[in-house]
């Protein structure tokens, strides 16, 4: 995970650490740091970003003659990654469940994303994840768009335990958001997780039966799943579903695969929206919470 931005990073350090820090060495070593994060998929106001940070942090930062420079250029790294990839605002998937708990209604989730990004295998792990904290689901299949999506969404809530709302293939998905809703009022189960087409950001079709799907529900989240090794276009697909639907958290899937980590970079700064999980596994617990901290420690572990 990361490695190639593993190595980027401590090629900088390196080098930045031999250089005058207040002088014209400085910029040459970020910039070449610049262009080192953009080929490792890193979007590029990112890059920009992060070498500006550090370019100010380090610059204003008083610094003996004979003193460790490289400790001062880690942690003006360390300080650059933690406030690019810090949100406006954190989200608690726990505590939104447990406040619409107190109210005895339930938590609506709705997931978002194009085909092939891991959405329905994610949607399993976060029903994985609120029955081990001792919470009920239901899984509204209301991908009635994609030839199988319905039989997958099915198999993968089989696989952990978890009951299924459905209708016909061609059907109103909003109407299947709405049925899987109305049964966990009546039923008191505590969070509804809403599978939904997986649509290319550009086909209007989708994107307004995903609006419809959104009105109707009226979802404590829109949770959008992009895939960790798409790079760029991973922070591309987040900036877009936010503009033409609005997202309120982010997961990334398949970072465990992830061998240059722009993506994880990349998605928070493009959007304002917290990463909150990411995908590092196959398996239906391979899911950890995200935070700046979990990839500042394995990018310069």
């Amino acid at each position: 995970m990361f490695d190639k931005l593993k190595t980027g990073f401590s090629s900088v350090l390196q080098k930045v650490s031999k250089s005058e820090l207040d002088g014209r060495g400085l910029d040459q070593y970020l910039d070449e740091f610049k262009l080192d994060l953009i080929q490792n998929d890193v979007a590029v106001p990112v890059a920009e970003r992060i070498c500006d940070l550090m370019r100010e942090k380090i610059r204003g930062t008083l610094v003996p003659r004979f003193s460790d420079k490289q400790s001062v250029v880690n942690s003006a790294l360390k300080d650059s990654l933690g406030e690019i990839m810090t949100p406006k605002q954190e989200i608690n998937l726990l505590g939104v469940i447990g406040q619409k708990r107190a109210q005895n209604l339930p938590a609506i989730f709705v997931f978002l994303g194009v085909n092939g990004t891991g959405k329905t295998t994610t949607i399993a792990k976060i029903a994985k994840l609120l029955m081990k904290n001792g919470l009920s689901v239901i899984i509204a299949c209301a991908d009635t768009y994609r030839a199988g999506a319905i039989e997958q969404m099915e198999e993968h809530a089989q696989r952990v335990g978890v009951r299924t709302i459905k209708h016909e293939y061609g059907s109103d998905a909003a109407a299947v958001a709405f049925d899987a809703i109305n049964y966990a009022r009546s039923h008191g189960t505590n969070v509804v997780l809403i599978d939904t087409a997986g649509r290319m950001q550009t086909n209007r079709n989708l994107l307004d039966e995903m609006r419809k799907i959104v009105r109707v529900s009226n979802p404590d989240l829109k949770i959008l799943v992009v895939d960790a090794l798409t790079a760029n276009d991973a922070a591309e697909q987040s900036k877009v579903f936010n503009d033409a639907i609005g997202i309120d958290a982010i997961i990334l899937a398949k970072l465990d695969a992830d061998a240059r980590g722009g993506s994880a970079l990349s998605a928070t700064f493009m959007t304002g929206k917290p990463v909150i999980y990411a995908g590092i596994g196959q398996g239906y617990d391979d899911l950890t919470p995200f935070s700046s901290d979990f990839v500042i420690k394995n990018i310069l572990a």
